[in-house]
């Protein structure tokens, strides 16, 4: 059985059944995402975009290598590298097709070494091929937020635990914004983010010989206040059976019932430097958009 199947088996046994929200990203799920960050009701994507265009020019010149985890294609990167001029340029992804697109969009910007793995390890590739010089991490974007707090803390000490003194961070945090506002960006109207919900059940279909019957689960995006959190579900809309060939699994589902997909936490601005230092980082710099509330973080390893 491999991870893919295991991950689906043991996400699906849970009492409340979720699945592992990097299985969102195959190459259909790369680019209905890539199709969202487009959408007028998206602003993240665009706020990212200024802020890396606008911070650029005062990020320190001292990096000699730059990782990314998840580039995608790496367009919102192109004024960072553009600026820094780094020897070599890591981005790493699960998702072969975006390492091709990324290969493609910054091609000519440095010396560009693609790594498809999971974030840690590819920074553990990274480790094995880079200079001596100090390296930069790019975790731009919100994906940060898709990770509960323990988790959190957890994942960026295992990233500064990997980095050397004088390394550092360019971190994206999106920030609380009206709950209107959240809703319509993670439950578009054009039903883009719904497609790409739905393509995870689809991708076990393909892959996992899965059974799902896609027009009986229904995109559902709500707002956890508790948590600070959107939360991406797929509700069933009957009570039904389901089948997972590669996992030797089946279960069945109530209607109403949901299998949780994907979170997206917010954040207060002045919270996250408090987070940096909980992790071993020093916060030396962040940029807010004034346009759609959106943070990034120059954090140094300490």
């Amino acid at each position: 059985m491999n991870l893919f199947a295991g991950e689906v088996r043991a996400g699906l046994s849970k009492p409340r059944k979720e699945l592992p929200s990097k299985y969102l990203y195959d190459e259909l799920g790369s680019a209905l995402f890539d199709a969202i960050t487009a959408l007028p009701e998206y602003g993240l994507t665009r706020a990212d975009r200024r802020l890396l265009n606008r911070l650029s020019g005062d990020l320190p010149r001292d990096f000699s290598c730059v990782a990314e985890f998840g580039s995608g294609s790496g367009s919102k990167t192109r004024p960072v590298l553009a600026s820094l001029a780094p020897e070599t340029y890591f981005p790493i992804d699960v998702s072969a097709a975006a390492l091709d697109r990324c290969l493609h969009e910054l091609c000519g910007l440095a010396h560009i070494q693609a790594i498809e793995a999971s974030y840690l390890d590819g920074l553990d590739q990274v480790n094995r091929a880079r200079s001596s010089r100090p390296l930069l991490v790019l975790f731009l974007g919100s994906t940060i937020g898709n990770f509960d707090s323990p988790c959190r803390d957890i994942f960026l000490r295992q990233v500064r635990a990997r980095l050397r003194p004088a390394d550092a961070m360019l971190i994206g945090f999106d920030l609380m914004k009206p709950v209107e506002t959240l809703i319509d960006a993670y439950d578009d109207p054009t039903g883009v983010t719904a497609a790409f919900n739905l393509n995870l059940l689809a991708r076990i279909n393909r892959e996992l010989g899965g059974d799902f019957k896609l027009h009986a689960f229904a995109h559902q995006a709500i707002y956890n206040e508790d948590e600070r959190r959107i939360e991406m579900h797929l509700r069933s809309r009957i009570d039904q059976p389901v089948t997972v060939a590669a996992a030797e699994f089946r279960c069945s589902f109530r209607a109403d019932e949901t299998i949780w997909t994907e979170s997206s936490h917010k954040f207060d601005a002045d919270e996250i430097p408090e987070i940096a230092r909980a992790a071993g980082f020093a916060s030396e710099a962040q940029w807010i958009d004034d346009q759609w509330p959106f943070a990034e973080n120059l954090w140094r390893a300490a």
